[in-house]
């Protein structure tokens, strides 16, 4: 297990600086997830940390050892990559064992390590089978007993459950979780999933144009988001945008409501964040009102998508009595559940 730091990372690509200023500091044992939209920089950042690419400038520190100069191979990592890249021509053990094919090791030990890892994936019973006669699933199981026989100090995840259908990737998720929690070592993980990212990680990374937007735990990013795209990215379905103007006493909304809330900069532009989960049907003084014009059923719930004169909002209702389409609709929500962003920088302010 270590530690890893990146200290001013950059990435540029002929003339084009793909990663500007990376700083970030992972603690021994830490599950940290990096996630963000296509070309934001987080396969980039992993590679650079793996050696597959070479850093522009700055340092990436592996246990206390600077690693720029150093071949993938020496900096005691290993990557599980988004398509297994295990050997189809070998068996399972053969597979797991490819790991360990330059360690000092008597072949014994070798055996027994590979034993061990098989037991901890619960793969005891498919060390003699091909992958071809593997699933979706055990196939990653495979690739990741690869990467765990070396024990590494640092593991590196590349999008290793885009390619298996939804129940199997809930279901890896949950594996992947549980062997952290055994196994204790320093992970990094690489998805566009944020349902992933808050599930899995100890702290999630969130990234857009090769900037770092935020880290925090996800309690942390999902009620306190630092801007307005880390406030819509994290979160199904995203959290719902107000223009509104501070007035005094709250926020003046262009439907005319007054969101009487946090004290705000009079006459300033400001944007009012609220969760679909957070608007509820009121009768009383509403956040916002206007028609029902689709609603998706979900079982215990439904979301409803009103048109109201600033825009459409996405809320939550009773999956056994919501709404009509076409029905007008008051909309509330608590004032401490509400987040206010500038509108110039999108900044939160609260």
């Amino acid at each position: 297990m270590a530690t890893l730091s990146l200290r001013q990372l950059t990435k540029t690509y002929e003339k084009t600086e793909v990663l500007h200023g990376i700083d970030l500091s992972i603690e021994d044992g830490e599950f940290v997830v990096f996630v963000g939209p296509s070309g934001c920089g987080k396969s980039t950042t992993l590679r650079l940390i793996a050696g597959l690419e070479e850093a522009t400038s700055g340092d990436i520190e592996i246990a206390g050892r600077v690693v720029n100069n150093l071949e993938p191979k020496e900096r005691d990592i290993a990557m599980v990559f988004q398509n297994y890249a295990i050997y189809p021509h070998m068996t399972v053990r053969k597979n797991i064992g490819f790991g360990l094919r330059t360690a000092k090791m008597s072949r014994a030990d070798k055996e027994a390590r590979i034993d061990e890892v098989a037991a901890i994936l619960d793969m005891t019973e498919l060390l003699s089978r091909k992958p071809s006669q593997l699933s979706g699933g055990q196939r990653q199981r495979v690739a990741i007993g690869r990467a765990m026989v070396r024990d590494p100090a640092v593991f590196l995840f590349d999008e290793p459950l885009s390619n298996l259908d939804a129940q199997l990737r809930t279901q890896m998720r949950l594996e992947i979780k549980k062997l952290h929690q055994r196994v204790g070592n320093t992970i990094v993980f690489v998805t566009h999933d944020q349902v992933e990212a808050m599930t899995m990680a100890d702290r999630i990374v969130i990234m857009k144009d090769g900037h770092i937007q935020q880290v925090g735990t996800p309690d942390e990013v999902y009620h306190a988001p630092a801007n307005t795209f880390v406030a819509q990215f994290i979160g199904a379905p995203s959290m719902n945008m107000l223009q509104g103007v501070g007035a005094e006493g709250g926020i003046s909304l262009p439907s005319g409501i007054q969101f009487r809330g946090p004290l705000a900069p009079n006459g300033v532009p400001l944007v009012l964040g609220v969760r679909p989960d957070d608007l509820h049907l009121d009768d009383g003084e509403p956040l916002v009102e206007g028609q029902v014009a689709v609603r998706e059923p979900l079982g215990h719930e439904t979301l409803i998508y009103v048109t109201t004169q600033g825009g459409e909002i996405i809320a939550k209702a009773d999956g056994r009595r919501p709404p009509d389409v076409g029905e007008t609709v008051r909309l509330r929500a608590r004032p401490d559940r509400v987040h206010i962003f500038d509108a110039a920088t999108g900044q939160a302010i609260r």
